[in-house]
């Protein structure tokens, strides 16, 4: 037996605190062609964009930056946030120090001290859905068009 539906107002609370302190998030992308690609990857988010790092050349960082979007996936299968997002691509001495510190302590990751060419990439959410079980999918979505709907 699942849980009483939570309203949408608590859902985007839940996604807010899941932005705030997880630090990872499936990446999901596709080639100009349409190949797709699936991984995780360490995030930092600032309240507006998910800030990414991955490889210039790796086929995610190739996908996104010839796209510009993504879908992302945080949570649980059974407690599932999915973002769809537009995609800004950044080298990597683009952003202020203080920003890659920020991302650094809390990824426990520092893209910019590596020898392969790493790119960031900030993510902005134009859709984004919440679900736990079957009764929350019909008021999953909880932002259209880059707005809060709740």
């Amino acid at each position: 037996m699942s849980a009483a539906p939570r309203p949408r107002a608590q859902r985007r609370r839940d996604t807010e605190y899941r932005l705030a302190h997880d630090v990872d998030v499936w990446v999901a992308t596709a080639s100009p062609d349409g190949a797709p690609y699936l991984v995780p990857l360490s995030f930092d988010w600032d309240g507006e964009a998910l800030l990414l790092s991955t490889p210039a050349n790796s086929p995610t960082g190739r996908n996104l930056a010839a796209t510009r979007t993504v879908r992302l996936g945080l949570g649980l299968t059974r407690d599932v946030t999915m973002i769809d997002g537009e995609v800004e691509v950044l080298e990597i001495d683009a952003l202020p120090q203080e920003v890659g510190d920020r991302f650094a302590a809390r990824t426990g990751f520092d893209p910019r001290t590596l020898s392969t060419p790493y790119r960031w990439f900030r993510v902005v959410p134009r859709r984004i859905q919440a679900w736990r079980e079957e009764n929350e999918l019909a008021d999953r979505e909880l932002m259209r068009d880059g707005r809060w709907l709740v």
